[in-house]
Parts: C-alpha cells; structure tokens; sequence
C-alpha cells in the first residue's frame, strides 16, 4: 500500500492508440465498431483468441475495441493496472459484489451512499451475504464493526449526498485485519482530485455516467485495479452480458479528452460557490470538502488533489417546502439527479437519490427533508454565485 502526496501533479493519462489504417497512419479517434460477432479467419486464429495468445475478438458480450480502448485511458487515470467497462455505475457496484462476495460473509456499507444500493443489499441478504451500515462520519469506530468473516469494505469518499470524507489508508488498515476487500467509490472525487489505490484501495469504481462522461448523453460504470482483478471481473460481466455498447463508450472516450479541464473548472466554481454559501442568510449545515470548516477538511487536505471537487450538500431553510421553494427560483442551475455534468445540478436526495431507501433510513445519518445536493458544472462563476443570491431573494433568505 503507497500513498500520494498533496504536491504531486496531475498528467492527463496516454491516449490508447487507434488502430493503424492500411496506409500506416492512425485515425485520431478510436473507431465505433458495432459488430457484435467477428468472422475467424481460420481455427487457428480462433485458438490464439480463446487461448489469450493474441488480442482478438469473438463476441461482444466477451468484449469489443472501443470499449476496450475506453477502459485502457479510465485504468491510466486511476493508475490501475486495468479496468472493465460495464453498463452503468450500479452495474459497476453489483459486479464487484457478485465477484467477490459469498454466502455466510459479511459485508460493510456506510449508510453515505447512493441510494441504489440499498435495494442491491436486499437481494444479497436473500442470498446469504450478511450487511451492516455504517454511518460514514463514525468511520473512526469501524472496527468495531468488523467480524472475522467481513469479506468487504464498501464506501464513498466524498460520501453521497453530504460530502463526508473519509480516511481510505485507515479504512485500509482496518479491513486487512480481517483480510477484507475495500472498495472506494471514487464518482464524487473523481480521478483528478483522488487515487484511492494508491491510498490503499483494492479495487475503485465509477458511474461513469458522472462527470468522466460529463455531457449527460451516457450511462456507463467502471471498475479499476490490478490485472487479476480484470481477469475476475470480466468473468462475471460476461457471464451476466452488462458489457458496454460500442456507442457508449465512444461517448465516453470523447468525455474523457476534455475531463481534466473541466475537473478543474468545477472545483474552482465549487470553492466559491461554496465560501458564498457559507455567508448567505438561510443556509446551514453546509457540507464542502474545501472549507477549513468541514468536518473533513484534514483528511481531504492529505487524500485530494487540485481542489477539493465539484458536490457540496446544504440545508435551505427551515422546512423540505423552503428548499423546494429555492430550487424552483434557480434559473442558471437545473433542478436534476445525476452530477459531474457540464450543468449545474441540483436536487433534493430526500425526494431522489434516496428514495429507494424507507423514509426512516434517509435521515438517520444527517440527511434532512430540505437538504439539497449540488453538483457545480462549468458555468462562468458569477453566473452561479448571482443565481443562488435571486434565488434566496426570492424566499425571502438574502437580503
């Protein structure tokens, strides 16, 4: 297990070359290739394919070269040995359970995640996996949440929707008593700001839907680590047929050229949109990495780089009617689920992202009815801070 520090730089990953075209040159953009099946040449070939001795390819749901070059460029990000690509950020999630999860073992949730995998822990109970939640602010305490047959650690760092930020060398540290897998989600931090391998994760994973994508116009998730973990991966993903299609990953690929520089964007709009929050009139309990007031801010100092990342989570107001109040006044930031997009987005995780989980669930952690979740985009800052103060105008929160 290594560590980074907070002075090491940030380079764009290698661009997987393209194949070369008959006249020796190479296409600057990896060509979209639909086929589903692949014509052998002769038994031989087909023997060398199967057998792994060269790079080919027989079906999709095996695999396909513009996914294929899609997970090379998302492994350099994360500084992985390799990747698999699959069809949506759950998709990601539930592949890493089935993997490596088995009947009789115990698996580690903090209650800050996306929502979603509340309803995939039902379906593992049903097949012996036993699930404890976490809340992530008691990480600190997590041994005494771990047993002898604890098969994986799974978390958000920055967590979702409240941004809390947790230790992953220490996470690390403790699930390697009991010789646990840990698991980072890194879509809120994303690979500009955050190695978690190099933190000691074991395996990082994304909804690549977010802001690796970050049009709004794909759905993809994606898994990172070592090559045997490939190997494992792969074999699940192509027994279950959640391989991304050709399209998608083209989209995906094309998101991934411009995503340093919006990386860099959102976090410096997100700083100060979120130093303007902490001096407006009606807002509280705000969550930012950034701040030296968050809760967080040591760790996220030690474990981010080149900011602190584009979601911030507040409390408007006093009621759920106060935020729903505020959203709806807000013209420059949209009122949608999802995040890490060109956009900025907001939405009410108590009336979205959350609404798998029973009402009792969604607050027991510091989630509230009138807590939004903001996810920065792009847009020219003023635009942002000016949008927020009519908005408040409007509810009667800013002078």
């Amino acid at each position: 297990m290594s560590s980074s520090t907070s002075n090491h730089r940030h380079s764009a990953p290698p661009h997987p070359a393209a194949p070369l075209t008959p006249y020796g040159n190479r296409p600057m953009v990896t060509p979209i290739v639909h086929a589903v099946n692949y014509e052998y040449l002769n038994f031989e070939v087909l023997r060398q394919i199967t057998d792994g001795e060269v790079d080919g390819y027989t079906y999709h749901r095996d695999d396909n070269p513009t996914v294929r070059a899609v997970e090379k460029s998302i492994a350099a990000l994360e500084k992985a040995e390799d990747c698999v690509v699959c069809t949506s950020g759950m998709a990601a999630c539930t592949l890493v359970y089935l993997s490596y999860l088995r009947a009789g073992g115990h698996l580690i949730l903090f209650h800050d995640i996306y929502g979603a995998h509340y309803k995939v822990s039902l379906i593992l109970e049903r097949l012996g996996v036993e699930v404890s939640w976490v809340n992530a602010a008691d990480w600190r305490t997590l041994s005494d949440h771990i047993r002898p047959n604890t098969q994986m650690i799974f978390m958000e760092t920055p967590s979702n929707p409240l941004c809390k930020t947790v230790d992953i060398a220490q996470v690390r540290q403790m699930a390697d008593t009991v010789g646990a897998r840990l698991v980072v989600d890194n879509t809120f931090a994303t690979p500009y700001h955050q190695h978690p391998l190099e933190l000691g994760a074991h395996l990082v994973v994304h909804s690549a839907t977010k802001a690796l994508g970050g049009h709004n116009d794909l759905m993809a998730g994606a898994i990172a680590g070592s090559k045997e973990d490939y190997d494992t991966l792969w074999f699940t993903r192509q027994a279950i047929g959640t391989t991304l299609d050709a399209y998608s990953a083209s989209l995906l690929e094309r998101g991934l050229k411009t995503f340093p520089l919006r990386a860099e964007r959102m976090a410096d709009n997100a700083m100060a949109v979120a130093t303007h929050l902490a001096q407006c009139p009606g807002i509280s309990n705000l969550h930012y990495p950034g701040l030296p007031t968050d809760e967080g801010h040591a760790i996220s100092v030690r474990q981010l780089h080149h900011g602190f990342g584009g979601m911030m989570a507040f409390d408007v107001g006093q009621t759920q009617e106060d935020a729903k109040r505020f959203i709806s006044a807000l013209t420059t930031i949209r009122h949608a689920v999802s995040l890490g997009s060109t956009e900025s987005l907001i939405c009410i995780p108590f009336l979205t992202t959350m609404l798998y989980m029973p009402p009792e669930r969604r607050t027991s952690f510091g989630v509230r009815p009138n807590s939004v979740r903001l996810s920065v985009g792009i847009e020219p800052q003023d635009d942002l801070v000016a949008d927020i103060d009519q908005a408040l105008r409007q509810i009667g929160n800013h002078p």
